[in-house]
C-alpha cells in the first residue's frame, strides 16, 4: 500500500530514499458493533501528510487546476488508491490483539476520499473475522516497514460503554533499537525486522461489564 503509492515520492527525493519514515499518517478509528457489543469492523481513516498528497494527486493527473479540490470524477478514481496490491503478509497497517491473542481483520473496503486542507483524507471499512469482545481490546496501528509514520492523532470513536487509553511509543528506545540493528541507513533492517512495531501507538480499550 504504501511502498507502492510511495513510487511518486521517491522519484522527487532519490537523495533521501534510504531515510526513514517517507509518508507521515495521522490515523483515526471507529468501531462497529453488533446487538451484543462486539466490535464486528473497524472503520479507519487515514490523513496524509501534504507533500504525498500533491505527489500521488500530480502522479495520477488529478487536480489539474491545483485548487487542492477533486471533482467527482476525480474522487472515483482516486477512491481506494491506497488499498489496491498489498504485498504479501501484509496487514494493511492495524493490527489488533485480544486477551486470546492477535484477532484476525478480513480485506479493506473503501469508503470515501477526499482532499482537505491539500491533504489526502481516506477512509476505509476492516470487518473483523468474527466479533470480539471490546474489553482489554487492543489497537496498534503502524507499517511494519516503517515506510510510513503512522499517529493515533485522528479522533477515535470507541464503542458504547468503553474508555480508551492512548499509550504513545518511546521513540528515543526505538532509535537505539534501530541503531543496534543495523541504523537507518540500511535498507535491510526495515525490510527483514519489521522496525515499525517499536514506534507503534497502543489503544487500549477499558469498557463496562454488563
Amino acid at each position: 500500500m504504501f511502498r507502492l503509492a510511495l513510487l511518486a515520492v521517491l522519484c522527487f527525493t532519490a537523495p533521501l530514499a534510504r531515510a526513514h519514515p517517507h509518508v507521515f499518517v495521522d490515523v483515526g478509528l471507529s468501531f462497529e458493533t453488533n446487538g451484543a457489543g462486539d466490535v464486528t469492523a473497524v472503520e479507519v481513516t487515514w490523513r496524509y501528510d501534504a507533500l504525498f498528497s500533491l505527489l500521488v494527486l500530480s502522479d495520477r493527473g488529478l487536480d489539474s487546476d491545483g485548487d487542492m479540490n477533486l471533482e467527482e470524477d476525480e474522487r472515483e478514481v482516486l477512491l481506494g488508491f491506497d488499498l489496491v496490491d498489498w504485498p504479501e503478509g501484509f496487514d494493511g497497517a492495524l493490527f489488533l490483539t485480544s486477551a486470546d491473542g492477535p484477532v484476525d481483520l478480513n480485506g479493506p473496503e473503501a469508503i470515501s476520499v477526499t482532499v482537505d486542507s491539500g491533504q489526502i483524507v481516506t477512509r476505509h471499512r476492516r470487518p473483523l473475522s468474527r466479533p470480539f469482545s471490546p474489553d482489554g481490546l487492543i489497537v496498534r496501528p503502524f507499517d511494519p516497514s516503517y515506510y510510513a509514520a503512522l499517529s493515533l492523532s485522528g479522533r477515535v470513536e470507541p464503542p458504547e460503554g468503553c474508555l480508551t487509553r492512548l499509550e504513545a511509543p518511546n521513540k528515543e528506545a526505538a532509535d537505539a533499537k534501530v541503531a543496534s540493528l543495523g541504523g537507518f541507513d540500511d535498507e535491510g533492517v526495515f525490510e527483514e525486522t519489521l522496525v515499525g512495531t517499536y514506534y507503534a501507538d497502543t489503544l487500549t480499550l477499558t469498557c463496562a461489564q454488563s
